[in-house]
């Protein structure tokens, strides 16, 4: 039997910009402070996005995230046109 998988949802402005901050290795306090939020609402936007992605943990969703071209680290996995001469 072919294993099913789950269709994630789609992530909000928001839930992509937290993402963005948990790849580049942010706490949840420092990442409240980055967008001016309470801790709470990011602990409550990181739960959403790792429900909608189907991730256990940060880990696993910042692999997520490289393997679908939601985030870019230090020019790995980025998608830049390089200059033409």
């Amino acid at each position: 039997m072919a294993e099913v998988t789950p269709k994630v949802q789609l992530l909000s402005e928001r839930e992509l910009q937290v993402l963005e901050l948990v790849a580049a290795g942010m706490t949840n306090e420092q990442i409240s402070e980055r967008l001016e939020i309470s801790k709470r609402t990011v602990d409550n936007h990181i739960s959403n996005i790792l429900e909608k992605t189907h991730t256990a943990n940060r880990v696993a969703l910042v692999r997520w995230a490289l393997q679908w071209g939601k985030v870019c680290i230090e020019d790995v996995n980025c998608c830049s046109i390089p200059a033409t001469t």
